[in-house]
C-alpha cells in the first residue's frame, strides 16, 4: 500500500496499520535503522495498539463494500471514516460521530446502521462463536 500524497486525505486505522506493518517487515518503505530507533519504537508501538483494534481483521474488500452500505446514510467522509476506525455499537456513540445526527438520521436508520456496522465488523464474542468448534 502506497500512501500517495500525505497531507491530502485521512487514512483509516487500516491503512495505518498496513503501511506501518509493511515498514516494520522492510516492504515498500524503508524498515528504520539504527539512526531512526525513536521512529522504530514509534512503529512497533503503533502497530502494538492497532493490533487492539478491529482495523487488524478488515480486509481492503470488506472496507470497500462496507463504504458502499454507508452510502445511503448520506455521512461526511469524516464521518465514515470514524465509523470504519471505531466501530460504533451503540446509537449513543452513533450520535457522538455523526454530526447533527438528530435531524440528519432517524432512530431506525441509526439502527440499521449499527447492523451494517456489526456484519462488517463482528464482535469478539461473535468472533469467538463462529471459530470454536461445536459439540453436536
Amino acid at each position: 500500500m502506497e500512501v500517495i500524497n500525505e497531507n491530502s486525505a485521512m487514512l483509516s486505522n487500516y491503512e495505518v496499520y498496513s503501511l506501518l506493518t509493511d515498514i516494520q517487515a522492510g516492504r515498500g518503505q524503508n524498515k528504520p535503522n539504527k539512526h531512526q530507533q525513536q521512529l522504530a519504537t514509534i512503529t512497533y508501538e503503533t502497530i502494538k495498539y492497532l493490533e487492539t483494534k478491529p482495523c487488524k481483521i478488515q480486509s481492503q474488500e470488506s472496507i470497500v463494500e462496507f463504504m458502499k452500505e454507508l452510502e445511503p446514510y448520506n455521512l461526511t467522509k469524516a464521518e465514515k471514516v470514524q465509523i470504519l476506525n471505531l466501530c460504533p455499537t451503540t446509537a449513543v456513540e452513533i450520535q457522538l460521530i455523526v454530526e447533527e445526527s438528530e435531524e440528519r438520521l432517524m432512530e431506525d436508520q441509526i439502527y440499521s446502521l449499527l447492523e451494517v456496522i456489526t456484519k462488517y465488523n463482528p464482535t469478539e464474542e461473535e468472533e469467538d462463536a463462529e471459530t470454536e468448534p461445536t459439540n453436536d
